[in-house]
């Protein structure tokens, strides 16, 4: 059948005459008494294009909505559905114009081009009959090669998903998830590498070609972990551990081998694999599996460039690079090297992702949730990030392009004047010192300390080792990690906060279960008192980082005093073990612990008695505070950290901490106007984004501490309801640099 179409598809005719042949050839050759190409249009709805058996007048006058009877079911589903008596499925919809009342057999299979469902290829049969499995998997193939046909130029006008890339300058309005301005070449993130062609010639030599390619897709991912690969260092060991193990999948290599045997060549074999990967993702609800596909998808796009030749390694990419992506993960992140990306723009991705976190500490703007970026986008186009606005312009015309260049020549600006106080006294006009940490959780983080004349880390995530891994990291590397930590923060303090998984961050080797209110659920310190034995594990890790040195513990999702009792007990355990076994411990041990839940602030004064220190993690506790999610759009921004409950709401938290050191910890510790509202309430330690230092520095540097808290007092008690304002007038009046 794949040889007959191929006399089609090189016969000089238009697409129209071609798709006609075409069905004719199927339903001549699978016995079928129709056969038709349903093609989709740019509203979503199914239009049929050809067919052979029911009625030619048919033809572009029926159109299916989308969803819409057995063959949107087949385009919702993307999966093949064979059904042997097809008018008494509930989803039948009966069409009178095209005759098909006699026809009770179906066989539907999806038409699929880069993940993405452009059409539905169906066959029919007058009688009731079950169609084996041989004869979907032939359709199947011959929906590859359709994909192929109707991606040319003279279906393009009516086809949305093949519409031709534009090249006049456009503007995209995102989420900044990473602050800054950046301009450079579109590197797209895996690009796709398109089959240059369907049908082979030689089975033998696509089979051989595949093996060749299979080999040497193995033997990199092998030699990778055979080297010195750093932990979150470019492809962390555990991420390369499961790609290679992924690499080795039977009935992954059995669907490639399957499709060359049927006659395709070992390019498009991959190609209509990867469509499948890519189209179940994209219906998948549940995040673990979109994640294990979304692997296999990645897997299929190395093949793909070994086959064609294109499997450059990412660290000789050209530099002002913006890297462009469906979603990234920091791991794959990290891989290309830091330098080398300039700005990164997601289609999908989350603020509060990993991804977003390591941007900022490579202190690269990261803009997510941008429409059909990826359709927008070609290779090399020229793109302005403006990271500050969540705005990124692609092709920009020349007026843009130097308005733009102002703001650049401003940063740099800006920035240098950063650089030049990193060194100085971090104190406001009248003396009062205040200090500022930065947020960490990888090993180019501590870097910043240097950079930004930072305290040292106010907050180090652990739980990035653990959910990258395939498995719990052991003992030894988790020891590893964090003497790193302390060594490249170079006396600086580091302040640990033990792990916190669950709600958003999972490790794919504990199990979960599904939660109504997850970040409210059983994660965090929760999880940790309940698995003694994890928790122990990594205590036991830091304890011995930390030898002959300052360790800092935080407990994250304190919520009761009793959780941080037997939270530390677990870590005198460990103490008392390392003690036992002859071995030195750390010189000095400093436990504290994080308030996200608003019941501990009605407790604080007990627990600032028991903790060493404590520390306000606002991104939760301004969540449960105002019961507004901040991972849902409509309500995230809907409710303001300066507004007048919440201020008096931390007011009453430090006011109860009493001599205990507390600090203000997440976001809105890095933004001036915030970190001025909280050094008013009395708080003298900011922990934030390393981005953050620079500017929140210059702004106290300006401030009058004390005329500035007595102004604050007043303005509390008057009930104002639009603080953030009169705020902004306060810093203008008083000279106050909020940039």
């Amino acid at each position: 059948m794949l040889r007959r179409l191929r006399d089609v598809m090189v016969q000089d005719v238009d697409t129209q005459t071609r798709l006609d042949r075409i069905v004719a050839q199927i339903g001549t050759t699978m016995v079928a008494d129709v056969c038709s190409i349903y093609l989709r249009r740019g509203d979503g709805s199914l239009e049929l294009f050809a067919t052979e058996g029911l009625v030619r007048d048919a033809v572009h006058r029926t159109r299916l909505k989308a969803g819409e009877g057995l063959v949107g079911l087949v385009a919702e589903g993307v999966e093949p559905i064979s059904l042997a008596d097809a008018p008494k499925h509930h989803r039948f919809s009966y069409r009178p114009e095209t005759g098909e009342d006699p026809f009770q057999s179906f066989l539907g299979v999806p038409v699929l081009r880069s993940g993405r469902v452009v059409g539905v290829l169906v066959v029919q049969n007058r009688y009731a009959r079950i169609y084996d499995d041989d004869e979907i998997e032939a359709l199947q193939l011959i929906a590859t090669v359709l994909a192929e046909i109707v991606s040319v130029e003279d279906l393009t006008g009516a086809l949305f998903e093949f519409q031709i890339k534009p090249t006049t300058p456009e503007t995209l309005k995102g989420r900044a998830y990473s602050r800054g301005l950046a301009s450079g070449k579109a590197l797209l993130h895996d690009p796709d590498v398109e089959p240059t062609r369907y049908l082979s010639d030689d089975p033998i030599a696509e089979e051989l070609k595949l093996d060749s390619a299979l080999q040497t897709l193995r033997l990199g991912l092998a030699a990778l972990l055979a080297g010195d690969v750093q932990t979150l260092g470019g492809t962390s060991y555990e991420v390369l551990e499961t790609f290679h193990l992924l690499s080795q999948d039977r009935s992954w290599e059995r669907r490639l081998r399957d499709g060359v045997k049927n006659g395709l060549t070992a390019e498009a074999s991959v190609e209509q694999v990867r469509s499948e990967h890519r189209a179940r993702m994209s219906n998948a609800k549940d995040g673990y599996i979109r994640d294990r596909l979304h692997d296999l998808e990645e897997l299929d796009n190395r093949l793909l460039r070994h086959l064609s030749g294109n499997s450059a390694d990412r660290n000789e990419i050209f530099e002002e690079s913006i890297l462009v992506a469906r979603d990234i993960g920091p791991a794959e992140l990290l891989e290309y090297g830091r330098g080398k990306i300039k700005a990164i723009l997601l289609e999908e991705g989350s603020p509060s992702s990993h991804a977003a976190i390591v941007a900022k500490a490579m202190g690269v703007p990261m803009i997510g949730q941008l429409p059909n970026l990826l359709s927008r986008v070609e290779s090399g186009d020229t793109i302005i990030v403006d990271g500050n606005e969540g705005q990124a312009y692609l092709r920009p015309d020349p007026m843009v392009a130097t308005a733009l260049k102002l703001r650049f020549d401003e940063q740099s600006a800006e920035q240098r004047l950063f650089t030049a106080t990193k060194d100085a006294p971090s104190q406001t006009l009248d003396g009062q010192s205040i200090q500022l940490f930065i947020n960490a959780g990888l090993a180019i983080d501590l870097e910043q300390i240097e950079t930004t004349g930072a305290h040292g880390v106010g907050l180090y995530r652990t739980e990035f080792q653990f959910m990258i891994a395939d498995s719990l990291p052991r003992l030894d590397a988790q020891t590893a990690l964090y003497t790193e930590a302390l060594d490249l923060a170079k006396g600086h303090p580091v302040t640990f906060r033990t792990l916190d998984l669950g709600g958003d961050k999972v490790a794919a080797y504990m199990p979960t279960e599904r939660e109504e209110n997850p970040s409210m659920g059983w994660r965090a310190l929760r999880m940790g008192l309940d698995r003694p034995g994890l928790s122990r594990y990594q205590l036991r890790a830091l304890v011995r980082a930390a030898e002959g040195r300052l360790l800092r513990i935080m407990f994250p999702l304190v919520a009761v005093v009793d959780e941080f009792y037997r939270a530390r007990e677990l870590l005198e355990k460990e103490l008392a073990w390392a003690r036992s076994n002859g071995r030195q411990g750390p010189s000095v041990v400093k436990v504290g612990a994080m308030i996200e839940a608003p019941a501990m602030a009605w407790d604080t004064a007990t627990l600032a008695k028991e903790a060493d220190f404590l520390s306000i993690g606002t991104n939760d506790l301004m969540q449960f505070f105002f019961a507004a999610d901040r991972g849902t759009a409509k309500v995230a921004d809907r409710y303001d950290i300066l507004s007048r409950p919440a201020l008096t709401f931390l007011q009453h938290i430090r006011d109860a901490a009493g001599d205990t050191p507390i600090s203000i910890c997440g976001e809105h510790a890095g933004r001036p106007l915030e970190a001025m509202a909280m050094i008013g309430l009395g708080y003298r330690s900011l922990s934030m984004p390393a981005s953050g230092i620079g500017p929140v520095k210059r702004m106290l540097m300006s401030l009058n501490g004390e005329a500035f808290a007595k102004h604050l007092k007043q303005l509390l008690q008057k009930g104002d309801e639009n603080i953030r304002q009169t705020l902004k007038k306060y810093a203008k009046t008083n000279n106050v640099i909020l940039e």
